[in-house]
């Protein structure tokens, strides 16, 4: 992969691809332009840290339960997202943002399921010692994280971007709410949210299947 491929795999803008690898930012434009190269050994470990990050956007199937693994806090036995949320986060017990249709329960954008087992998120690979959890990747950058109630979550454009790319094994039916809650909010306009091109298709149709979602 050259550069621009890996930045645009994870759904980064340049600049949050810069501050993702601790790469200057006109370094990151030089490159992808063709002012100049990067090193071999700099693209070859780029790309090594770049699939390690995506791991689990490639992941085929969800994990099952495993007995073998630690137990996190049961949805169902909390009234509400959000103390569910906390309790999960307590027990973690290490930096961890939350993702995907978490990171909607987090937005208020999503009221989630009462059965839910699968959480979404970025940390460090041991927290997949716990059942349900499913790492995104190990880390997410600072611009694209918000924090409230205690709960640090990938703010709304980045659950999107996260969400168009792991479709796959993901229930869009949080993202496809959340988004419809946006456009009938932001004056029947998804004005604010931005879409690398690799999606933008996709996204169109998701974007469609939302402006009818509360009226069907």
């Amino acid at each position: 992969m050259d550069i621009r491929e890996m930045r645009i795999r994870l759904g980064d803008t340049q600049s949050e691809f810069a501050e993702r690898y601790h790469i200057p930012f006109r370094t990151i434009q030089n490159w992808e332009t063709g002012v100049r190269k990067p090193p071999e050994y700099m693209r070859n470990l780029l790309e090594r840290r770049v699939q390690s990050d995506l791991v689990n956007k490639k992941t085929a199937t969800l994990p099952e339960y495993d007995p073998r693994k630690d137990d996190l806090p049961k949805r169902s036995d909390f009234v509400g997202a959000i103390p569910w949320l906390r309790a999960v986060r307590e027990c973690i017990e290490e930096p961890f943002v939350f993702a995907l249709d978490e990171a909607l329960m987090c937005q208020g954008n999503f009221g989630g399921r009462s059965d839910e087992f699968i959480i979404w998120g970025y940390g460090s690979d041991a927290v997949s010692r716990f059942n349900g959890i499913v790492l995104i990747g190990n880390q997410v950058s600072s611009y694209n994280i918000a924090e409230k109630n205690g709960l640090r979550y990938t703010d709304f454009n980045r659950t999107v971007a996260d969400a168009l790319a792991n479709e796959s094994i993901l229930d869009m039916q949080g993202i496809t709410e959340a988004l419809s809650r946006y456009y009938y909010k932001h004056g029947e306009s998804f004005s604010g949210i931005f879409v690398v091109p690799e999606y933008q298709d996709r996204f169109t149709e998701l974007a469609n299947v939302a402006v009818d979602y509360y009226s069907n």
